[in-house]
């Protein structure tokens, strides 16, 4: 029975919250909207109070309460995990207030929103590139901001997301052999532009013996007229992964390549 009344309490006291908000919704009153926003804010309940500021931001438009709303909402959507949304509203301050108190805030919230919003490295990375974007601009133009460590943080991540991919579509290339073409040389030129383009990444090596298992690959796949060239080649490449990975995870695997490379290039 105690849980039963506990229940009923619950659900009435729901009720009444509800009609109570309801009320809130079709008053008038601005300032009593904000301050009862700011309350749902401050207890975690970002929905019913994104939806009171949404009501009156209109009503604030171009008054120093303006400012305060905007980063209210953008925060209120923070809190639903709505991170699109939520950067459209810090991209919507920064473009209204460009000297406002929170502008820097909303700078790299803006990056942070995207950045959370990067989906798998096997899907569309267009929105990784976006916070790739956001982040070096905000680290440009806030060189001193106690939030540039972070920043800087983010956007390695980012990189070595896209780094990941690059090297996936090259593990893509090297998978597919001959078949329809030569993709062997595919994977080469994938992994070597990727290693171009994030020399840091911590897919450094598997890029690396991705080019130097392709080289190899094409080689003992090659017509005989190509295939001491490409064996020469397979032998180049394999120093210059011995030599960035003495102890690599692939040494075995590379020593392999090398010395059957080298005896047939001997023969």
């Amino acid at each position: 029975m105690k849980k039963v009344s506990f229940f009923l309490l619950i659900v009435v006291l729901t009720f009444i919250s509800c009609g109570d908000y309801q009320k809130l919704l079709k008053s008038d009153d601005a300032e009593l909207k904000f301050n009862k926003a700011v309350e749902y804010f401050d207890k975690g309940d970002f929905m019913r109070a994104s939806t009171l500021f949404d009501a009156i931001a209109s009503y604030y438009k171009g008054t120093d309460r303006s400012e305060t709303v905007l980063n209210y909402m953008a925060k209120s959507y923070m809190g639903q995990k709505d991170y699109f949304s939520a950067s459209e509203y810090y991209k919507t301050y920064v473009k209204t207030y460009p000297k406002g108190k929170y502008v820097i805030e909303s700078k790299y919230m803006i990056g942070y929103c995207e950045y959370l919003d990067s989906p798998d490295a096997r899907l569309d990375q267009t929105q990784t590139c976006n916070a790739i974007a956001s982040f070096q601009e905000f680290i440009d133009i806030y060189p001193e901001s106690e939030r540039i460590q972070d920043a800087n943080k983010l956007l390695d991540e980012l990189n070595n997301k896209l780094a990941y991919k690059a090297y996936l579509n090259s593990k893509l290339y090297f998978n597919l052999g001959n078949y329809l073409g030569n993709n062997y040389e595919s994977a080469v030129i994938s992994a070597q532009n990727a290693l171009k383009k994030y020399p840091t990444t911590t897919y450094r090596e598997d890029l690396a013996m991705i080019i130097l298992n392709s080289k190899y690959e094409q080689a003992v796949q090659s017509i005989e007229e190509k295939k001491i060239e490409r064996y020469r080649s397979t032998i180049d490449e394999y120093y210059n992964y011995i030599n960035e990975f003495p102890n690599g995870k692939f040494k075995k695997q590379a020593d392999k390549i090398f010395n059957e490379s080298k005896k047939i290039v001997k023969e």
